[in-house]
């Protein structure tokens, strides 16, 4: 048996798949007709999609309660939700210690004015790489951007576009991003693993739009102003990035990153119990992101045991016959769902597991398939005008989302690159 001693009850394939449906019904729909996709909760929506999934399966109600709840505590899905906990601790303190704005001083400090494009965007890619999150990135360097389009009377929409397009870089490939934590645990591989697989896809993704903005900007010589660089405050994100890289395990990774944050914030002034306050802040962040985890994990057991899961793989590999195609289905599937959800890191834990098994079935490397899961839905979260990210940086500048969208090269550029990775089967290594 696979997770339950229950033995699977095989139903009508279209209706084994139905909760997936009424997830997408009750989310896009209704956000759809609010016209407003965050007004929405998906927990709500996965909630209801969850009590229709154990409705519709076969056997006594207890049964059905066990087979879901395998799902909702399945081993990868509870260490996702530890590295969440500890993601969301460590980011709250980081910040609360003035960690993200020493980041972000000391990269504009480093920028030559000639190259102030190109400078900024390398700005984008460190402090989201550094902080786990495209959001928080955009938050931090958006009014920077704004006041160096008025000074230079540049394009906003291009400027905005350049920030948006550099915080999904470090959303790609942060040992701290949900997308990231979310697209190695559910194919089974290490982070250090999936970022040696990604850095090939992205970096030169990256170098090829940083050179676009080096010819953009060679006529400019802006010198932004810049607040005081703490470089005792930067330790933590620099400790996470070099021991996730050399392989440590997340955990211990997450847990020293906090410690240090600990240590810099008491030496600082902050009290043990504004300390032990940030740490809660930080996870009562992660608190809807845990539970949809929970939920996603039990109604795709139930689809699992009905029987779904089988169909949609049948059906996303009908003609496939190698890992070219297996790789284009699992992209061609999680950005599907990013389309429905908005979200990227739920169409990842969404749509994981049935990538895990695709990738099982035609030989692909876990590495490239969290790495194909990771980049795709990025890809697509990154020009969805009705996206967190657009949406952010839209009520930032007051411009319309859908005005910024021509300017995002890097994830136009990133989704080619990606596609090349696939064709031309590169890395070598993981392909």
């Amino acid at each position: 048996m696979r997770r339950t001693d229950i033995p699977p009850r095989k139903i009508n394939g279209w209706l084994a798949l139905s909760p997936l449906a009424v997830f997408l019904a009750t989310y896009l729909v209704t956000s759809l007709v609010c016209r407003d996709f965050y007004k929405v909760p998906v927990s709500s929506a996965f909630l209801i999609a969850s009590i229709y999934a154990v409705l519709i399966t076969p056997g006594r109600v207890k049964e059905r309660i066990a087979v879901f709840s395998s799902g909702a505590a399945d081993k990868n899905v509870l260490l996702m939700i530890w590295i969440f906990i500890l993601a969301g601790a460590f980011a709250a303190t980081a910040k609360a210690i003035g960690s993200v704005e020493a980041t972000v001083n000391l990269t504009l400090m480093i920028l030559p004015g000639k190259v102030i494009l190109a400078g900024l965007f390398l700005a984008s890619c460190f402090i989201s790489m550094s902080i786990g999150t495209s959001v928080g990135t955009i938050v931090a360097l958006m009014p920077i951007a704004s006041g160096i389009a008025s000074q230079a009377e540049l394009s906003l929409p291009m400027l905005t576009a350049l920030i948006v397009g550099g915080a999904f870089f470090g959303d790609n490939l942060s040992f701290i991003s949900d997308t990231t934590i979310a697209a190695t645990t559910t194919q089974g591989c290490s982070m250090a693993d999936k970022f040696r697989a990604n850095i090939w896809i992205a970096g030169p993704a990256a170098l090829i739009v940083m050179v676009i903005y080096v010819f953009i900007g060679l006529n400019l010589n802006v010198h932004p102003e810049i607040g005081e660089v703490d470089i005792l405050k930067l330790i933590p994100y620099l400790t996470v990035i070099i021991l996730a890289v050399m392989g440590i395990n997340v955990l211990t990774v997450l847990t020293i990153g906090l410690a240090l944050c600990g240590l810099i914030g008491l030496t600082d002034g902050m009290t043990w119990s504004g300390f032990l306050s940030e740490i809660g802040s930080g996870i009562a962040g992660m608190g809807d992101l845990i539970i949809v985890t929970m939920l996603a994990g039990g109604m795709l057991e139930i689809i699992r045991h009905n029987g779904g899961i089988d169909l949609i793989i049948k059906g996303l590999t009908k003609g496939v016959s190698g890992r070219r195609g297996a790789e284009f289905s699992i992209a061609g599937l999680v950005g599907l769902s990013n389309l429905c959800t908005a979200n990227n890191t739920i169409a990842i834990l969404t749509t994981g597991n049935i990538a895990r098994e695709i990738s099982a079935r035609f030989g692909v490397d876990p590495r490239k398939s969290a790495s194909v899961l990771d980049t795709f839905s990025c890809v697509v979260q990154g020009i969805l005008p009705y996206g967190a990210q657009l949406l952010m940086a839209s009520g930032f500048t007051g411009i319309p989302s859908t005005a910024i969208i021509p300017y995002l090269y890097y994830p136009l550029t990133l989704a080619v690159v990606a596609c090349l990775s696939i064709i031309l089967r590169f890395p070598k290594n993981y392909s």
